[in-house]
């Protein structure tokens, strides 16, 4: 085939991590301050099918207000300290960790949406984390485990216990 016959692969074709390159940025973890009176923390790991933690996986959450509504205000990009949009960014360190200040999610059945962007991934991943109690019993691998400032998730990319993750479809 000619140079000219060939095509670019598009970024979900490629392998890479790129994440590091742009996509985290000051403060995205944070999704309110941490100091702020009613902040918890939403942490974790991310592993591979080995069990080998990812150091350089990127997290996205996007969750409901503690009122149960979708916020709908601007700003997730230039934090102004408390306006909260319920959407942050983070990256794993080298032990696969990570963490976001954010609120408690509220509605009917609270969770914190997430994506999972990650090296050997040829798309992203999305899954959820619901707060105890409120998982499907059928996905135990989507239930946030409470601690002392708010919850674990761990996310497993393959093997024993990987992580249910979701399909969506455009109509």
């Amino acid at each position: 085939m000619s140079a000219q016959g060939r095509q670019s692969p598009t970024p979900g074709q490629t392998v890479g991590p790129f994440f590091g390159y742009a996509l985290p940025y000051d403060g995205g973890n944070e999704l309110v301050p941490p100091t702020r009176p009613d902040a918890i923390r939403l942490h974790g790991r991310v592993y591979d099918g080995a069990g080998d933690p990812v150091p350089d996986a990127l997290i996205e959450v996007w969750q409901a207000a503690p009122d149960g509504s979708v916020p709908q205000a601007a700003g997730s990009l230039h934090r102004d300290g408390y306006t909260f949009t319920g959407w942050g960014r983070a990256a794993t360190d080298r032990t696969g960790h990570y963490q976001f200040s954010t609120l408690r999610p509220g509605g009917a059945t609270p969770y914190f949406a997430i994506t999972v962007f990650a090296r050997g991934l040829l798309d992203r991943l999305f899954t959820r984390a619901y707060l105890p109690g409120s998982a499907p019993a059928q996905w135990p691998s989507l239930a946030a485990a409470a601690d002392d400032r708010g919850f674990v998730f761990d996310i497993r990319l393959q093997g024993e216990g990987e992580t249910v993750f979701l399909s969506y479809t455009q109509d």
